[in-house]
């Protein structure tokens, strides 16, 4: 249309259409499709949005220098004008600065989430490789502010276990050399051992059990209570002693044969170490730890439940259950934190430049229709963009027309 023209129509038409002179160029060059790929890529991201919103501008800026012919306040529309190529220029150069402010924001947050992925996994070597003593601990601390005397009850099942794998081994010979007589047969010591441990368990446990019966017996002063649990425990005393501590005893024989010669013990002398041994070691087992553990563990299978007194009604010092470190919770909520934070900084980040450009060309748009702009560039935040109805308020209301009154 312009070479059809001549003469002034042509001289106007080129000013009114001067953007056809290089708008094709512009978005060429922008566009990069001829260059090598990074090059393409840098255009695209850095030239293309702007050049467009530069062509966008200059059409614009042809209607609204036509429009001036019609408006009222032409000098504060024409400052408005040139404000809003201001705001323009502004706004490309904060959406190349945000694009490397983007840049940079998203390799140092990646770095740290890097850093964070590292320590969190070593934080969970490190927990994964303590919780057996943090579980030591809370289990030491339990058992510590406990009323449960555990430590007496560990023991006690302890030394039951000890005492019949030692009388196990000692009678084993023993109690095969029976079963062979009865039987005809010869039995295997493995086939005897399991039983013959099982019972001799239950054979110490009630040693203990009867014990305490006596000790608690003596305590409340029943008589006739007593006397029935002191007889009981003579036949107690009798059978651990003939039939476990007297085979201790033998098998000890040899050992007291090589200390002097022409030795024999007899049966006199043996059952009085037996009943010596009896004693002494059911005494010091029981001051020591089956005073307090037997009556816990005989309350377990009676199932008369384990009564917890409160030392002067004092409630009991609550220990948590097992659980990761408080420094290590205190860590993952700090990087949790810091990760909202930083994934919001880098979403602001993100879409603040192009919208930089955006915001440029729409208030080209309402300088056209209304005279006024829309938003304030550059924007700064995210908080900065408004929301759709605060932009509609905003906005200003088209004027009432009024009808003159007819004289």
């Amino acid at each position: 249309m312009l070479n059809e023209s001549s003469g002034i129509l042509k001289i106007i038409l080129s000013i009114l259409l001067f953007p056809l002179y290089f708008q094709s160029q512009f978005i060429a060059f922008a566009w990069g499709a001829d260059e090598a790929f990074w090059i393409m890529t840098g255009k695209r991201v850095f030239l293309l949005l702007p050049v467009l919103v530069i062509i966008l501008g200059c059409w614009i800026t042809i209607a609204c220098a036509i429009s001036i012919l019609f408006r009222h306040n032409r000098m504060a529309f024409i400052s408005s004008m040139f404000i809003t190529w201001w705001d323009l220029g502004k706004s490309i150069v904060s959406f190349w600065g945000g694009i490397v402010k983007f840049a940079f924001i998203f390799i140092i947050a990646l770095l740290n989430v890097i850093k964070i992925v590292l320590l969190g996994a070593w934080y969970v070597i490190q927990e994964i490789l303590f919780a057996p003593f943090r579980l030591l601990g809370n289990l030491g601390t339990r058992v510590i502010s406990s009323n449960i005397p555990w430590i007496a009850v560990v023991l006690t099942i302890f030394w039951c276990f000890i005492e019949a794998t030692i009388f196990t081994y000692v009678t084993t010979p023993l109690v095969i050399d029976t079963f062979s007589n009865i039987t005809g047969e010869q039995l295997s010591e493995f086939v005897i051992r399991i039983p013959l441990f099982v019972f001799l368990l239950f054979i110490v446990l009630g040693s203990y059990a009867v014990l305490s019966t006596l000790v608690d017996s003596a305590k409340s002063k029943k008589v006739s209570s007593l006397a029935g649990i002191i007889v009981i425990e003579i036949v107690v005393l009798f059978v651990e002693v003939m039939f476990l501590y007297r085979e201790f005893v033998d098998a000890l024989s040899p050992w007291l044969a090589q200390q002097s010669e022409n030795f024999e013990l007899g049966i006199f002398w043996t059952l009085v170490i037996s009943a010596f041994a009896w004693f002494g070691i059911r005494s010091v087992s029981w001051f020591l730890f089956a005073a307090h553990g037997t009556p816990a563990i005989m309350a377990v299978i009676q199932g008369k439940g384990l009564k917890l007194k409160e030392a002067n009604d004092k409630v009991a010092v609550k220990v948590p259950p097992i659980e990761f470190s408080s420094d290590f919770m205190k860590k993952i909520k700090a990087d949790t934190a810091w990760i909202e934070e930083k994934g919001e900084e880098i979403l602001g980040a993100f879409i603040l430049p192009p919208l930089q450009v955006l915001a440029a060309a729409i208030n080209f748009f309402t300088l056209l229709i209304s005279g006024n702009h829309l938003f304030e560039l550059p924007f700064k935040k995210v908080a900065d963009i408004m929301d759709s109805k605060v932009l509609l308020n905003a906005a200003p209301a088209k004027p009432k027309t009024t009808r003159a009154k007819k004289a």
